[in-house]
């Protein structure tokens, strides 16, 4: 058989180029060389998961009070009970059940937070990154006038003229964290709007409406994602803090902040009940931002190994 018919009967086995990763796949890879945002990831799950299925895995109802268990210690400590695993209250509330119940309320409100003022803060970016002029200035020294003030002291400040309750809370941070979203979304649409692909947009008749929300946007999502990880946080603590003052949720709402502050009294003679609320919201917090961390090193460019 000369050369030429072996050749010609052999197939080829030059190997096909590789496919480029998916961008989830890519995603994912860089995500999980962070281990402390894998484990955050795996903490938010887990509170989330619980918090959904609160009904089924809470061992009794947040809000009975058993007038023959008042300040049972932790199961582990002298005169602790299986019945109560993490102690009850000072009106005999069991606290395991009231902390499932506030995972709700805490993930609720972070969800509203951060959805109210993710949708605030981008308006007002896109409207002053884009018109500029005047309207650029305007909204600009009004997120400015906001930023100058302490948060807390602000969110205060709302909820004390809205009235004390969990969703005038909840519309008293969404205030405070505005000015974040808004500045970010007006950086990353000026870094945005002089690239090619805007320019060659324009130039194929692209609106202005169009130009913000189909083609600038998309790209500036990233930097937003980690943003609104990080502000669940941030709403989760500032909301704790408005009911730790009185202002947030109101008695028997078990609420994080709430249980802190009616607990208060109780911080030497059964320090059980106010040391697990705390720890909640210490866990919950800093799980979002080794989360939000983990974000930031995935989409950011820059910052993947």
């Amino acid at each position: 058989m000369t050369t030429e018919t072996q050749s010609a009967a052999t197939p080829a086995t030059t190997p096909a180029p590789g496919r480029p990763p998916h961008p989830l796949a890519e995603f994912w890879y860089h995500f999980r060389q962070n281990t402390g945002a894998v484990i955050g990831l795996a903490v938010i799950v887990l509170i989330a998961l619980t918090a959904l299925t609160a009904p089924f895995v809470a061992p009794h109802d947040p809000n009975i009070q058993y007038r023959d268990a008042i300040l049972v210690p932790p199961v582990w400590q002298d005169g602790g009970s299986w019945r109560f695993l993490l102690g009850t209250d000072d009106i005999g509330r069991d606290m395991l059940s009231r902390l499932i119940f506030g995972a709700r309320l805490s993930l609720l409100v972070g969800l509203i937070v951060v959805t109210l003022s993710l949708a605030v803060g981008l308006a007002l970016g896109l409207t002053a990154g884009f018109f500029r002029g005047i309207a650029d200035t305007l909204i600009m020294r009004a997120m400015d006038i906001l930023l100058a003030l302490p948060s807390l002291l602000l969110a205060v400040v709302v909820a004390a003229i809205l009235g004390p309750g969990l969703v005038n809370a909840m519309l008293a941070v969404s205030v405070v964290v505005i000015p974040h979203y808004a500045r970010l979304t007006r950086a990353a649409v000026l870094a945005e709007a002089s690239k090619d692909y805007v320019v060659a947009s324009r130039v194929a008749g692209a609106g202005r409406l169009r130009l913000m929300l189909v083609v600038v946007l998309p790209n500036c999502l990233a930097p937003l994602i980690v943003q609104a990880t990080l502000g669940f946080s941030t709403a989760i603590l500032d909301a704790a803090a408005l009911g730790f003052l009185g202002l947030g949720a109101q008695p028997p709402t078990p609420e994080w902040g709430t249980m802190l502050s009616s607990s208060l009294q109780f911080l030497q003679s059964a320090p059980w009940v106010v040391t697990w609320p705390g720890v909640a919201i210490l866990v919950t917090v800093l799980a979002f931002n080794l989360l939000g961390d983990g974000l930031r090193d995935a989409l950011d460019p820059k910052l993947k190994r």
